[in-house]
């Protein structure tokens, strides 16, 4: 099954804006283009429904109708429970508040592992811990790779060990982690398993119960919507957690580790990111599936799509002599965020070089200070990322290998 990329563009608006044509977009890492079931949602909801939810009256039953979609939609494709399925303002926000409810689960000497490969979202708010007590030990990368060993994690957990915190995929080094053999590990030794999904989600949403994490989060703004962060936790988890909202919001899940309130608007416009997925299964397959099956489906029919875009720039990189990958250099595993290192030129030159052959690149350190300096790898500068998604088209990454021939 090949990817129909002229339909999968025909849902994104940006790629007929008139002030966007020509450039290409490869900073996707940092936010995706928004899908337009999600657009016109939002737009419908702030329109026809911009009151309190869940009154009896039609536009306040139709706003809270338009939230519990997201909630059941979203749960359905991660093959989840809706009341494990959270919404906060960032997924940085979710980790810190996740932070103060499951302190008090813990006594002053437990142990938490934390890895140095996270972006700082998924470890600042842990590491704070240390001032209550808590015992934090880091799990680094390799200095040379900037890859995660499992050998160095299994000689960190303990049986004080209270939960171990790693990614999914870093937003520098681009590699997919073994998240299920991770989770068997922390558990065996009956700790919580903490994934941010951030780097991972924008190219295939997880299959939660498969997967085997205690907690997953990942940012909705990287997987084209709202800017909300979404946390899945184990019902039973959070039922132990400290509550973080109001006094008489005790005992109820939903509010728990989301004290602020919702963002009515954007929640409710959630579920046009599965309308878009359900809009390009119908495109490419003829017969239907639950959600979570779905999704499996698509994410074959992303990554395979991918693999074939990011294939040739690999091989355009391992070719040069003048640039370095940082992170693997090989498709296996490999997600379509691509961090460089100039060797020859000064990094801010050759950055300014490929913004002039109109392509949309980050540089920096992109929240991921500590693979950097495991790494030691200067910041700043930093690094430039280059990342694209399942509508990136062939030709983008031509102009892309073209750019960086002129610039490197």
């Amino acid at each position: 099954m090949e990817l129909d990329i002229s339909f999968i563009r025909e849902q994104f608006p940006a790629f007929s804006e008139p002030e966007l044509e020509g450039w290409a977009f490869f900073e996707n890492a940092g936010g995706s283009y928004p899908c337009k079931q999600f657009l016109d949602k939002l737009t419908e909801f702030y329109y026809k429904n911009k009151v309190q939810p869940y009154y009896p009256y039609p536009a306040s039953i139709k706003a809270g109708e338009m939230m519990d979609s997201s909630y059941e939609r979203m749960a359905a494709y991660l093959n989840v429970s809706p009341a494990e399925i959270h919404f906060g303002p960032s997924t940085t926000q979710n980790v810190y508040v996740l932070a103060n409810a499951m302190r008090p689960m813990w006594q002053e000497g437990d142990e938490i592992v934390v890895s140095c490969q996270d972006h700082e979202a998924n470890a600042g708010a842990w590491r704070r811990l240390i001032k209550s007590g808590i015992v934090v030990k880091e799990w680094h990368v390799d200095r040379e790779t900037g890859m995660l060993s499992l050998t160095k994690l299994e000689k960190l957990l303990s049986e004080k060990t209270k939960m171990v915190a790693f990614p999914h995929c870093s937003n520098v080094i681009g590699y997919f982690n073994p998240v299920k053999e991770i989770s068997k590990m922390v558990k065996d030794v009956g700790a919580i398993c903490v994934v941010d999904g951030v780097a991972a989600a924008p190219h295939g949403f997880p299959d939660l119960k498969q997967l085997g994490a205690d907690i997953y989060m990942f940012s909705l703004y990287k997987t084209f919507g709202p800017h909300l962060g979404l946390m899945y936790v184990k019902q039973d988890l959070i039922e132990n957690m400290e509550n973080q909202s109001h006094f008489f919001k005790e005992g109820i899940t939903r509010n728990t580790i989301t004290p602020a309130g919702p963002d009515h608007a954007q929640i409710g416009s959630v579920s046009g990111i599965l309308e878009y997925f359900d809009a390009v299964y119908k495109h490419h397959f003829k017969d239907d599936a639950l959600p979570f099956q779905r999704n499996s489906r698509l994410n074959t029919l992303f990554r395979n799509y991918e693999e074939q875009l990011l294939s040739p720039l690999l091989d355009f990189l391992r070719s040069r002599k003048d640039v370095k990958i940082i992170g693997p250099d090989k498709l296996k595993d490999r997600a379509p965020t691509v961090s460089i290192l100039p060797l020859n030129k000064k990094l801010n030159e050759v950055y300014s070089s490929l913004t002039k052959h109109k392509l949309m690149l980050g540089k920096g350190d992109f929240y991921a200070v500590r693979p950097l300096m495991d790494m030691e790898i200067n910041r700043p500068p930093g690094v430039i990322r280059i990342s694209f998604l399942h509508y990136t088209h062939r030709d983008e990454i031509v102009q892309l290998i073209k750019g960086l021939e002129g610039s490197l």
